[in-house]
């Protein structure tokens, strides 16, 4: 795919992903998104297929970049609490600045009624909390973290504290007592309030009782 091509593909994605995240999968129409896009419907569909392969790809796109990060990371000689704290800022940085991917994944993940669509989603969204588990698990099993620690809740601490900041925005502002949508309030508190709060309790809990750290 040329260079220009690849522009415009990902030109759409963006355009898409803000109007799914304001209006949901049955909301936003392709004719809206292409509009939208300044692209006509043809485009979109020799590009992504169809709504519904337009919708995946974003999904793709997120999760591929961020499992090719934790790849890399997991294949760091360096310690495992460090492997740790690094995917949390790394994760707090790409999560906080893109609160539209992180209300669809909320919206998909809260959906009772799983389509096929929704499978292939979860599916996706599962490989990077895999990843994420996968340090946490080498460092227990290499004597780095308490051997009772449980990488499963773990992994759902990290995630469920996210959620609840971007997608109970109105409730996480009245009790942090500052607007935890506003960009700048994202960047210089949110942000390092965040990544803080989430390595001093992974700390507590995974070496608080081991001198190997």
């Amino acid at each position: 795919m040329t260079e220009e091509r690849q522009d415009k593909k990902d030109h759409i994605l963006e355009i898409a992903e803000k109007l799914f995240a304001d209006l949901g999968y049955d909301g936003a129409s392709t004719r809206h998104i292409s509009q939208a896009a300044g692209v006509n419907m043809a485009m979109l569909n020799y590009y992504f297929g169809g709504k519904e392969g337009l919708y995946l790809s974003i999904f793709q796109k997120h999760v591929t970049q961020q499992k090719i990060k934790l790849e890399n990371l997991n294949n760091e000689e360096i310690s495992s609490i460090e492997k740790l704290e690094k995917c949390i800022d790394d994760y707090a940085d790409k999560m906080m600045s893109n609160c539209a991917f992180q209300k669809i994944i909320y919206r998909e993940m809260s959906l009772s009624q799983r389509s096929e669509l929704n499978k292939k989603i979860i599916s996706l969204i599962s490989l990077n909390a895999l990843e994420v588990k996968r340090i946490i698990s080498e460092g227990i099993k290499n004597g780095s973290f308490n051997q009772d620690a449980d990488a499963d809740m773990l992994v759902a601490s990290l995630f469920g504290t996210k959620s609840y900041i971007i997608n109970a925005a109105e409730m996480s502002s009245l009790l942090m007592g500052y607007d935890v949508t506003n960009p700048s309030v994202i960047e210089t508190v949110v942000k390092p309030r965040l990544k803080n709060h989430i390595k001093k309790m992974f700390r507590a809990y995974l070496i608080n009782n081991n001198e190997n750290n």
